[in-house]
Protein backbone atom coordinates (compact mmCIF):
# COMPACT_ATOMS: atom_id res chain seq x y z
CA UNK A 1 0.00 0.00 0.00
CA UNK A 2 1.12 3.54 -0.76
CA UNK A 3 -0.43 5.79 1.90
CA UNK A 4 1.32 8.86 0.36
CA UNK A 5 1.16 10.35 3.87
CA UNK A 6 3.91 7.92 4.89
CA UNK A 7 6.22 5.22 3.55
CA UNK A 8 4.88 2.19 1.67
CA UNK A 9 3.42 -0.63 3.78
CA UNK A 10 3.78 -4.21 2.62
CA UNK A 11 0.89 -6.41 3.70
CA UNK A 12 -1.35 -3.60 4.96
CA UNK A 13 -4.82 -3.71 6.46
CA UNK A 14 -7.18 -0.76 6.05
CA UNK A 15 -10.25 -0.44 8.28
CA UNK A 16 -13.12 1.57 6.81
CA UNK A 17 -16.39 2.65 8.38
CA UNK A 18 -19.15 4.58 6.64
CA UNK A 19 -16.86 5.53 3.78
CA UNK A 20 -14.08 6.87 6.01
CA UNK A 21 -10.70 5.37 6.82
CA UNK A 22 -10.56 4.40 10.49
CA UNK A 23 -7.08 2.87 10.67
CA UNK A 24 -4.13 1.72 8.60
CA UNK A 25 -1.80 -0.93 9.90
CA UNK A 26 0.79 -3.46 8.82
CA UNK A 27 -0.18 -7.13 8.85
CA UNK A 28 -3.38 -9.12 8.56
CA UNK A 29 -6.40 -8.65 10.80
CA UNK A 30 -8.65 -11.67 11.51
CA UNK A 31 -11.82 -11.49 9.44
CA UNK A 32 -10.49 -8.82 7.07
CA UNK A 33 -11.43 -9.18 3.42
CA UNK A 34 -8.48 -9.88 1.13
CA UNK A 35 -8.11 -7.87 -2.05
CA UNK A 36 -6.29 -10.81 -3.62
CA UNK A 37 -3.50 -11.09 -6.13
CA UNK A 38 -0.28 -9.09 -6.22
CA UNK A 39 -1.35 -5.45 -6.30
CA UNK A 40 -0.68 -2.02 -4.87
CA UNK A 41 -3.37 0.06 -3.19
CA UNK A 42 -3.16 3.85 -3.36
CA UNK A 43 -5.45 6.88 -3.09
CA UNK A 44 -7.63 7.75 -6.05
CA UNK A 45 -5.83 9.98 -8.54
CA UNK A 46 -6.61 13.68 -8.87
CA UNK A 47 -7.02 15.24 -12.32
CA UNK A 48 -6.39 18.84 -11.30
CA UNK A 49 -7.13 20.36 -14.71
CA UNK A 50 -9.53 19.30 -17.42
CA UNK A 51 -12.40 20.73 -19.48
CA UNK A 52 -15.11 18.06 -19.44
CA UNK A 53 -17.50 20.14 -21.53
CA UNK A 54 -15.06 19.91 -24.46
CA UNK A 55 -15.17 16.11 -24.54
CA UNK A 56 -17.35 16.27 -27.66
CA UNK A 57 -14.32 17.69 -29.51
CA UNK A 58 -12.24 14.56 -29.11
CA UNK A 59 -10.12 14.01 -32.25
CA UNK A 60 -11.76 16.97 -33.99
CA UNK A 61 -8.95 19.49 -33.35
CA UNK A 62 -5.66 18.48 -35.01
CA UNK A 63 -2.30 18.79 -33.24
CA UNK A 64 -0.24 21.85 -34.09
CA UNK A 65 3.34 23.06 -33.92
CA UNK A 66 2.21 26.54 -32.84
CA UNK A 67 -0.30 27.16 -30.04
CA UNK A 68 -2.37 29.74 -31.90
CA UNK A 69 -2.58 27.34 -34.85
CA UNK A 70 -4.29 24.90 -32.48
CA UNK A 71 -6.54 27.60 -31.02
CA UNK A 72 -7.99 28.73 -34.35
CA UNK A 73 -9.79 25.48 -35.25
CA UNK A 74 -10.87 25.14 -31.62
CA UNK A 75 -12.55 28.55 -31.75
CA UNK A 76 -14.10 27.70 -35.12
CA UNK A 77 -15.52 24.45 -33.75
CA UNK A 78 -17.00 26.21 -30.73
CA UNK A 79 -18.73 28.87 -32.84
CA UNK A 80 -21.37 26.31 -33.73
CA UNK A 81 -23.36 25.50 -30.63
CA UNK A 82 -23.11 21.77 -29.97
CA UNK A 83 -26.11 19.62 -29.13
CA UNK A 84 -26.47 19.84 -25.31
CA UNK A 85 -27.36 16.16 -25.04
CA UNK A 86 -24.21 15.25 -26.96
CA UNK A 87 -22.10 17.45 -24.67
CA UNK A 88 -23.59 15.75 -21.62
CA UNK A 89 -23.23 12.28 -23.09
CA UNK A 90 -19.60 12.78 -24.12
CA UNK A 91 -18.74 14.38 -20.76
CA UNK A 92 -20.31 11.41 -18.97
CA UNK A 93 -18.26 9.03 -21.12
CA UNK A 94 -15.09 10.98 -20.34
CA UNK A 95 -15.83 10.89 -16.60
CA UNK A 96 -16.42 7.14 -16.84
CA UNK A 97 -13.14 6.62 -18.69
CA UNK A 98 -11.24 8.66 -16.11
CA UNK A 99 -12.87 6.74 -13.27
CA UNK A 100 -11.93 3.43 -14.91
CA UNK A 101 -8.28 4.50 -14.84
CA UNK A 102 -8.35 5.50 -11.18
CA UNK A 103 -9.32 9.18 -11.10
CA UNK A 104 -11.56 10.07 -8.18
CA UNK A 105 -11.41 13.87 -8.06
CA UNK A 106 -11.54 16.48 -10.84
CA UNK A 107 -10.60 20.11 -11.30
CA UNK A 108 -13.02 20.97 -14.11
CA UNK A 109 -12.82 24.30 -15.94
CA UNK A 110 -16.04 25.35 -17.63
CA UNK A 111 -17.33 28.26 -19.68
CA UNK A 112 -20.88 26.96 -20.07
CA UNK A 113 -21.54 24.41 -17.28
CA UNK A 114 -22.09 21.99 -20.14
CA UNK A 115 -20.67 19.06 -18.13
CA UNK A 116 -22.44 19.90 -14.89
CA UNK A 117 -25.30 17.46 -15.41
CA UNK A 118 -22.83 14.67 -16.15
CA UNK A 119 -20.78 15.47 -13.04
CA UNK A 120 -23.86 15.55 -10.84
CA UNK A 121 -25.10 12.25 -12.22
CA UNK A 122 -21.70 10.63 -11.70
CA UNK A 123 -21.60 11.77 -8.06
CA UNK A 124 -17.85 12.28 -8.48
CA UNK A 125 -16.31 15.08 -6.42
CA UNK A 126 -14.93 18.05 -8.30
CA UNK A 127 -13.87 21.65 -8.03
CA UNK A 128 -15.79 23.32 -10.86
CA UNK A 129 -14.22 26.57 -12.04
CA UNK A 130 -16.52 28.88 -13.98
CA UNK A 131 -14.00 30.49 -16.30
CA UNK A 132 -14.38 34.10 -17.42
CA UNK A 133 -12.94 35.76 -20.51
CA UNK A 134 -12.96 39.43 -21.46
CA UNK A 135 -9.96 41.17 -22.98
CA UNK A 136 -11.98 44.31 -23.62
CA UNK A 137 -14.61 44.50 -20.88
CA UNK A 138 -16.45 47.65 -19.84
CA UNK A 139 -17.46 46.60 -16.30
CA UNK A 140 -15.37 43.74 -14.89
CA UNK A 141 -16.90 44.05 -11.44
CA UNK A 142 -20.42 43.54 -12.74
CA UNK A 143 -19.29 40.54 -14.79
CA UNK A 144 -17.73 38.91 -11.75
CA UNK A 145 -20.76 39.66 -9.54
CA UNK A 146 -23.04 38.06 -12.14
CA UNK A 147 -20.80 34.98 -12.31
CA UNK A 148 -20.67 34.71 -8.52
CA UNK A 149 -24.48 34.70 -8.41
CA UNK A 150 -24.47 31.95 -11.02
CA UNK A 151 -22.09 29.64 -9.16
CA UNK A 152 -23.85 30.25 -5.85
CA UNK A 153 -27.08 29.13 -7.50
CA UNK A 154 -25.39 26.10 -9.06
CA UNK A 155 -24.11 24.99 -5.67
CA UNK A 156 -27.70 24.84 -4.39
CA UNK A 157 -28.97 22.60 -7.17
CA UNK A 158 -29.80 18.95 -6.35
CA UNK A 159 -26.91 16.42 -6.40
CA UNK A 160 -24.31 19.17 -5.99
CA UNK A 161 -23.06 18.08 -2.57
CA UNK A 162 -19.87 16.56 -4.03
CA UNK A 163 -19.07 19.71 -6.00
CA UNK A 164 -17.36 22.94 -4.98
CA UNK A 165 -17.50 26.02 -7.20
CA UNK A 166 -15.05 28.85 -7.88
CA UNK A 167 -14.49 31.58 -10.45
CA UNK A 168 -11.37 31.73 -12.61
CA UNK A 169 -9.83 33.87 -15.35
CA UNK A 170 -8.79 32.15 -18.57
CA UNK A 171 -5.37 33.59 -19.49
CA UNK A 172 -3.44 36.88 -19.88
CA UNK A 173 -4.22 37.03 -23.61
CA UNK A 174 -7.98 36.76 -23.03
CA UNK A 175 -8.55 38.60 -19.74
CA UNK A 176 -8.19 42.32 -19.06
CA UNK A 177 -6.21 43.67 -16.12
CA UNK A 178 -9.45 44.88 -14.54
CA UNK A 179 -11.04 41.45 -14.80
CA UNK A 180 -7.99 39.84 -13.20
CA UNK A 181 -8.26 42.31 -10.32
CA UNK A 182 -12.00 41.75 -9.87
CA UNK A 183 -11.57 37.97 -9.87
CA UNK A 184 -8.76 38.13 -7.31
CA UNK A 185 -10.93 40.28 -5.07
CA UNK A 186 -13.79 37.80 -5.36
CA UNK A 187 -11.60 34.76 -4.62
CA UNK A 188 -10.04 36.47 -1.60
CA UNK A 189 -13.42 37.56 -0.25
CA UNK A 190 -14.84 34.03 -0.47
CA UNK A 191 -11.73 32.09 0.54
CA UNK A 192 -11.78 30.20 -2.75
CA UNK A 193 -9.04 28.66 -4.81
CA UNK A 194 -8.77 29.83 -8.38
CA UNK A 195 -6.89 28.79 -11.50
CA UNK A 196 -5.39 30.39 -14.60
CA UNK A 197 -3.74 29.20 -17.81
CA UNK A 198 -0.33 30.86 -17.56
CA UNK A 199 3.03 30.81 -19.32
CA UNK A 200 1.72 28.14 -21.66
CA UNK A 201 3.13 29.23 -25.03
CA UNK A 202 5.86 31.27 -26.66
CA UNK A 203 3.14 33.35 -28.33
CA UNK A 204 1.79 34.38 -24.91
CA UNK A 205 5.27 35.43 -23.79
CA UNK A 206 5.69 37.55 -26.93
CA UNK A 207 2.34 39.31 -26.48
CA UNK A 208 3.14 40.31 -22.91
CA UNK A 209 6.68 41.35 -23.80
CA UNK A 210 5.86 43.81 -26.57
CA UNK A 211 2.23 43.42 -27.69
CA UNK A 212 3.08 41.73 -30.98
CA UNK A 213 2.98 38.29 -32.52
CA UNK A 214 0.35 35.66 -33.33
CA UNK A 215 -1.82 36.43 -30.31
CA UNK A 216 -2.02 40.12 -31.23
CA UNK A 217 -3.03 39.15 -34.77
CA UNK A 218 -5.66 36.72 -33.53
CA UNK A 219 -7.13 39.21 -31.06
CA UNK A 220 -7.36 41.73 -33.91
CA UNK A 221 -9.08 39.16 -36.12
CA UNK A 222 -11.57 38.32 -33.36
CA UNK A 223 -12.39 42.03 -32.97
CA UNK A 224 -11.51 42.16 -29.28
CA UNK A 225 -8.20 44.02 -29.36
CA UNK A 226 -8.15 47.36 -27.59
CA UNK A 227 -5.40 49.97 -27.66
CA UNK A 228 -6.12 50.69 -24.00
CA UNK A 229 -4.28 47.43 -23.17
CA UNK A 230 -0.58 48.01 -22.83
CA UNK A 231 1.93 45.14 -22.77
CA UNK A 232 3.46 44.86 -19.30
CA UNK A 233 6.90 44.16 -20.81
CA UNK A 234 7.55 41.25 -18.51
CA UNK A 235 6.93 37.51 -18.28
CA UNK A 236 3.44 36.07 -17.72
CA UNK A 237 4.26 35.00 -14.16
CA UNK A 238 5.76 38.37 -13.27
CA UNK A 239 2.74 40.12 -14.80
CA UNK A 240 0.22 38.35 -12.56
CA UNK A 241 2.55 38.60 -9.58
CA UNK A 242 2.62 42.39 -9.98
CA UNK A 243 -1.19 42.43 -10.19
CA UNK A 244 -1.36 40.51 -6.91
CA UNK A 245 -3.22 37.64 -8.53
CA UNK A 246 -0.86 34.79 -7.64
CA UNK A 247 -0.73 33.28 -4.17
CA UNK A 248 -1.10 29.94 -2.40
CA UNK A 249 -4.73 29.70 -3.50
CA UNK A 250 -3.83 29.80 -7.21
CA UNK A 251 -3.40 26.87 -9.56
CA UNK A 252 -1.08 27.87 -12.41
CA UNK A 253 -1.93 25.59 -15.32
CA UNK A 254 0.92 24.65 -17.70
CA UNK A 255 3.85 26.94 -16.81
CA UNK A 256 5.75 25.65 -19.82
CA UNK A 257 7.46 28.98 -20.46
CA UNK A 258 8.90 29.45 -16.97
CA UNK A 259 12.58 30.41 -16.69
CA UNK A 260 14.41 30.03 -13.40
CA UNK A 261 13.41 33.46 -12.09
CA UNK A 262 9.72 32.75 -12.63
CA UNK A 263 10.00 29.32 -11.04
CA UNK A 264 11.44 31.01 -7.96
CA UNK A 265 8.54 33.48 -7.99
CA UNK A 266 5.98 30.67 -8.12
CA UNK A 267 7.72 28.90 -5.23
CA UNK A 268 7.90 32.03 -3.09
CA UNK A 269 4.23 32.81 -3.74
CA UNK A 270 3.18 29.28 -2.76
CA UNK A 271 1.18 28.71 -5.95
CA UNK A 272 0.76 25.22 -7.41
CA UNK A 273 1.78 24.33 -10.94
CA UNK A 274 -0.66 21.99 -12.69
CA UNK A 275 1.27 20.31 -15.47
CA UNK A 276 -0.44 18.75 -18.50
CA UNK A 277 2.53 17.47 -20.54
CA UNK A 278 0.56 15.48 -23.13
CA UNK A 279 -1.58 18.51 -23.96
CA UNK A 280 1.50 20.75 -24.11
CA UNK A 281 2.99 18.49 -26.79
CA UNK A 282 -0.30 18.27 -28.71
CA UNK A 283 -0.89 22.03 -28.95
CA UNK A 284 2.71 22.99 -29.73
CA UNK A 285 3.35 24.69 -26.38
CA UNK A 286 6.56 22.81 -25.64
CA UNK A 287 7.96 20.71 -22.82
CA UNK A 288 7.30 21.81 -19.23
CA UNK A 289 10.39 22.24 -17.00
CA UNK A 290 9.21 19.57 -14.56
CA UNK A 291 12.58 18.76 -13.04
CA UNK A 292 13.22 22.44 -12.35
CA UNK A 293 9.83 22.78 -10.62
CA UNK A 294 10.58 19.86 -8.31
CA UNK A 295 14.17 20.96 -7.69
CA UNK A 296 12.97 24.42 -6.67
CA UNK A 297 10.33 23.06 -4.29
CA UNK A 298 7.31 24.19 -6.31
CA UNK A 299 4.15 22.15 -5.58
CA UNK A 300 3.29 20.23 -8.76
CA UNK A 301 -0.06 18.61 -9.58
CA UNK A 302 -1.11 16.95 -12.82
CA UNK A 303 -4.02 17.32 -15.20
CA UNK A 304 -4.93 15.87 -18.55
CA UNK A 305 -6.46 19.04 -20.03
CA UNK A 306 -9.41 18.32 -22.33
CA UNK A 307 -10.12 15.67 -24.93
CA UNK A 308 -9.58 18.40 -27.51
CA UNK A 309 -5.84 18.04 -26.82
CA UNK A 310 -5.47 14.56 -25.31
CA UNK A 311 -6.60 11.13 -26.44
CA UNK A 312 -8.00 10.20 -23.03
CA UNK A 313 -8.25 11.33 -19.42
CA UNK A 314 -5.97 8.59 -18.08
CA UNK A 315 -3.79 10.35 -15.52
CA UNK A 316 -1.41 7.38 -15.45
CA UNK A 317 -0.54 8.25 -19.06
CA UNK A 318 0.27 11.79 -17.93
CA UNK A 319 2.58 10.36 -15.27
CA UNK A 320 4.31 8.16 -17.85
CA UNK A 321 5.19 11.18 -20.00
CA UNK A 322 6.23 13.14 -16.91
CA UNK A 323 8.60 10.32 -16.04
CA UNK A 324 10.20 10.52 -19.52
CA UNK A 325 10.50 14.31 -19.28
CA UNK A 326 11.97 14.28 -15.77
CA UNK A 327 13.72 10.93 -15.25
CA UNK A 328 15.64 12.18 -12.20
CA UNK A 329 12.48 13.07 -10.24
CA UNK A 330 11.68 10.20 -7.86
CA UNK A 331 8.60 8.21 -8.86
CA UNK A 332 7.18 8.69 -5.37
CA UNK A 333 7.10 12.47 -5.87
CA UNK A 334 5.29 12.13 -9.18
CA UNK A 335 2.67 9.90 -7.56
CA UNK A 336 2.33 12.35 -4.67
CA UNK A 337 1.69 15.09 -7.25
CA UNK A 338 -1.11 13.04 -8.81
CA UNK A 339 -2.77 12.46 -5.44
CA UNK A 340 -2.04 14.57 -2.36
CA UNK A 341 -0.77 17.72 -4.09
CA UNK A 342 -3.71 17.83 -6.49
CA UNK A 343 -6.22 17.28 -3.71
CA UNK A 344 -4.72 20.09 -1.60
CA UNK A 345 -4.57 22.48 -4.54
CA UNK A 346 -8.27 21.97 -5.30
CA UNK A 347 -9.22 22.51 -1.67
CA UNK A 348 -10.00 18.84 -0.97
CA UNK A 349 -6.90 17.99 1.02
CA UNK A 350 -8.94 17.23 4.12
CA UNK A 351 -10.90 14.56 2.24
CA UNK A 352 -8.74 13.00 -0.47
CA UNK A 353 -5.19 12.41 -1.65
CA UNK A 354 -3.74 10.20 1.11
CA UNK A 355 -4.58 7.00 2.97
CA UNK A 356 -4.87 7.96 6.61
CA UNK A 357 -7.54 7.98 9.33
CA UNK A 358 -10.35 10.45 8.73
CA UNK A 359 -9.93 10.65 4.96
CA UNK A 360 -12.55 9.34 2.56
CA UNK A 361 -11.94 5.77 1.47
CA UNK A 362 -11.47 6.58 -2.23
CA UNK A 363 -8.95 3.84 -2.90
CA UNK A 364 -7.79 2.06 -6.04
CA UNK A 365 -5.65 -1.00 -6.64
CA UNK A 366 -3.28 -1.59 -9.52
CA UNK A 367 -2.44 -5.16 -10.47
CA UNK A 368 1.27 -5.93 -10.36
CA UNK A 369 3.14 -8.33 -12.61
CA UNK A 370 5.10 -10.89 -10.66
CA UNK A 371 8.48 -9.52 -11.68
CA UNK A 372 7.95 -5.95 -10.42
CA UNK A 373 10.63 -4.91 -7.94
CA UNK A 374 10.02 -1.15 -7.77
CA UNK A 375 6.28 -0.63 -7.33
CA UNK A 376 6.42 3.17 -7.48
CA UNK A 377 8.46 3.15 -10.67
CA UNK A 378 5.99 0.70 -12.20
CA UNK A 379 3.09 3.07 -11.47
CA UNK A 380 4.67 5.80 -13.60
CA UNK A 381 5.42 3.47 -16.52
CA UNK A 382 1.94 3.68 -18.08
CA UNK A 383 -1.05 1.90 -16.49
CA UNK A 384 -4.25 1.04 -18.36
CA UNK A 385 -7.81 0.52 -17.16
CA UNK A 386 -7.41 -3.27 -17.42
CA UNK A 387 -5.04 -3.21 -14.43
CA UNK A 388 -7.02 -0.74 -12.25
CA UNK A 389 -9.79 -1.62 -9.82
CA UNK A 390 -11.62 0.34 -7.17
CA UNK A 391 -11.21 -1.00 -3.64
CA UNK A 392 -13.58 1.61 -2.25
CA UNK A 393 -15.26 4.29 -4.29
CA UNK A 394 -15.86 7.87 -3.26
CA UNK A 395 -19.60 7.83 -3.96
Amino acid sequence: MLPIAGPPIEGATITVDDGRIVSVQKGAVPGAESIGGPCVVLPALVNAHTHLELSYLRRRIPPAACFTDWVKPLLAARQTAPDPDQVTSDAASAIGGAHATGTGLFGDVSNTFGALQALRSSRRPARVFLELLGFNLADPGARVAEARTRIDAAAQEPNSDALRFSLAPHAPYSVSPGLFDALRGDASAHGDVTTVHLAESREEVQLLADGTGPWRSLLDALGVWTDTWQPPACSPVEYLQKRGFLDASTLIVHGVQCPAGDIARVRDLGATIVSCPRSNAYVGAGIPPLAAFYDAGVPVAFGTDSLASADDLNLFSELALARRIAPAVPARRLIESATAVGARALGFGDEYGTIEPGKRAALISVRLPGDVRDVEEYLVSGITAADVAWVFSNT
